[in-house]
This record gives C-alpha cells, sequence and structure tokens, in this order.
C-alpha cells in the first residue's frame, strides 16, 4: 500500500518520468519516509513502556558488584532497553563507578545503550528486513561484551580521573511505581519526544539514501568499497570513527549503500563505528577518562567492529 502510494505521488501527482533518476529517487523518498515514521511511532511506543521498569536507579543496582563476563552480558542487555545519550555518560558513569559497577561492566553498558537502540532496530527492521537486524543487534552485544571484557580484564582503573572515585552520590530512592496508565503517559512523552530529536536526521538521511539510490551507479559502490576490496572494512571504520551521526542518521544511507551492492560486513562495521564512537560522546567522556583509557577504548572498539564487519563479509 505505501509502495504503491509513494508510486502514485511520484508519478501519477508529481508526473515524473517513471524509471527516471529522480523518479526513483523521489520514489524511494516518500515510501522511506512513511514507512519509517510508521514503524517508529508504534515501536518506540512499546519500547517506552518496556524502559519505564529499568530507571537509572535500577540498572545500577542489577550491575553492583557484578563480576566480569555474567555482569558485562547483563549491562549490555540492559545498554539496550536503558535511556542513554552522549550527554548522560558522565553521570551515568560517576554513577556506575560510585555504586560499585566493575570499569569493564560499565563500558559494555555505555558501548551497548548508543550502539543498539530502539532507533536503530526499527530503521533496520524496515529497511532492511529482521535478518540484517537480527545480525545488528547481536554482533552490538557482542562488541558491547567483548570491549568491556577487555577492558575489565586490563584492570586500568589508574586511568580514570581520580575526581570520580571521590564523589560520593549517595544513595538515591528508588523510583516511585508508576501504574499502567502513568507508563503509557511516559511512552506517549518519550515517544513524542523522541520523534522530535531525530525526525530531522531522518529526513536529511532518507535524502541522502534517496540520492544514491536514484543517482550513483549500480556498480559504483562495489567497484571501490566491494568483496574484492580487502581495506574496504577497514575503510569503513576510519571514515565511521570522526563522523558524527546518530542511528536515524546513519542507517536510511546504510540502506541505499546495501541496495547498491555494498558488503554487508562493511556496513555494519560503518553503522557501528559511528554509533558507537560518536566524536560528541568521546569529548564528554574525557571528562572522565584520562587520554590513555580513551584512547584504549577507541583502539579496542575500532578493532573489535573491523572483525566484525571482516566475519560477516567473509560468511555472507
Amino acid at each position: 500500500m505505501l509502495k504503491d502510494f509513494a508510486s502514485f505521488v511520484a508519478y501519477g501527482l508529481i508526473k515524473l518520468e517513471q524509471g527516471s533518476h529522480l523518479g526513483n529517487a523521489i520514489e524511494f523518498f516518500i515510501y522511506d519516509t512513511l514507512k519509517i515514521f510508521i514503524l517508529l511511532s508504534v515501536i518506540i511506543f512499546v519500547i517506552s513502556v518496556i524502559r519505564s521498569y529499568f530507571p537509572p536507579e535500577k540498572t545500577r543496582k542489577i550491575l553492583s558488584h557484578k563480576e566480569l563476563f555474567i555482569g558485562n552480558v547483563l549491562a549490555a542487555m540492559l545498554g539496550v532497553v536503558t535511556p542513554f545519550c552522549s550527554c548522560s555518560a558522565v553521570p551515568l558513569f560517576i554513577g556506575f563507578i560510585e555504586a560499585g559497577v566493575p570499569l569493564g561492566v560499565t563500558f559494555s553498558f555505555l558501548i551497548a545503550s548508543p550502539m543498539v537502540n530502539e532507533v536503530a532496530v526499527v530503521l533496520l527492521w524496515g529497511l532492511l528486513g529482521w535478518k540484517i537486524t537480527a545480525l545488528y543487534i547481536g554482533t552490538g552485544l557482542l562488541v558491547a561484551i567483548v570491549g568491556g571484557i577487555i577492558i575489565g580484564k586490563l584492570r586500568l582503573e589508574r586511568w580514570v580521573e581520580e575526581y570520580v572515585y571521590q564523589i560520593k552520590t549517595g544513595p538515591t530512592a528508588e523510583a516511585q511505581a508508576l501504574t499502567f496508565k502513568e507508563r503509557l503517559q511516559y511512552a506517549k512523552c518519550n515517544t513524542t519526544d523522541i520523534l522530535k530529536r531525530v525526525w530531522l536526521f531522518i529526513i536529511i538521511a532518507i535524502g541522502i539514501g534517496g540520492f544514491i539510490h536514484g543517482y550513483v551507479p549500480e556498480d559504483f559502490m562495489t567497484r571501490y568499497a566491494g568483496p574484492q576490496n580487502p581495506f574496504a572494512v577497514l575503510i569503513a571504520v576510519l571514515i565511521g570513527v570522526p563522523l558524527y551521526a546518530n542511528a536515524a542518521g546513519i542507517i536510511p544511507i546504510a540502506s541505499a549503500l546495501i541496495s547498491k551492492g555494498l558488503a554487508v560486513g562493511t556496513v555494519l562495521a560503518f553503522m557501528m563505528a559511528v554509533t558507537a564512537l560518536s566524536l560528541p560522546e568521546l569529548i564528554i567522556l574525557r571528562r572522565v577518562l584520562k587520554v590513555k583509557l580513551l584512547a584504549v577504548f577507541v583502539g579496542i572498539m575500532s578493532v573489535t567492529i573491523i572483525a566484525v564487519g571482516y566475519v560477516f563479509n567473509a560468511i555472507l
């Protein structure tokens, strides 16, 4: 139905030539815009209801004093369903450390939260299907768990800024129990808030994706970054690390790249580099991490993401 509507608008109302570059781009833009916003509205609402059961204080208590591996797994899974953005990185980090959450476990949470979130899942599911979505969730959790375990094993607490260990946030009251009606109201407000924050990124990203879909030749991507190029994944990660974009802004572009023949592993690596190693988050984390620990974090994440890209390019 949405596909037919997009075709009607592009070729019936606007009178574009069917099969033309502009026609393909506009049809892609209309169809993906409608599909993504419908999916986002429905699924973010459902995820927000789930999130209402995991306030930050409860998350801290669940992870407090958990040992490596089990703690890393729990942290990564909780990171998927709990609120997190780069602006909350410092207070979350301080709160976790003060609550006794091990450093490696804390990093598993900090990695998983921005990398695997409801916006990324919804966009991937709508644009690329459940199989690639499952790959993204699985690899995102794996990177978060492995990255946290490595940082924990290295025992790098000495590279955390000293003032973090001197802060005593004190006990905070457990979040007040909400009625189901209040949870629904929270979900409605959260859905509206998220859509307000990401709609422009989505529109811009779909516009870029539409341009790629309509104007970039079929063999362009595979010629320069296809499976035959052994450095494709490395290049994708090097481009992605300094690039700032959230999941809403990068996934429609990734969809267009895959449709043009770019290897799935390369695109997955690019997406994870952008969402897990965004420049603003690294700048904010510098307030609580010394340069050495920040460099170790970026290095471990980059190597792990590159490995994921090459593995998936080899098996898919």
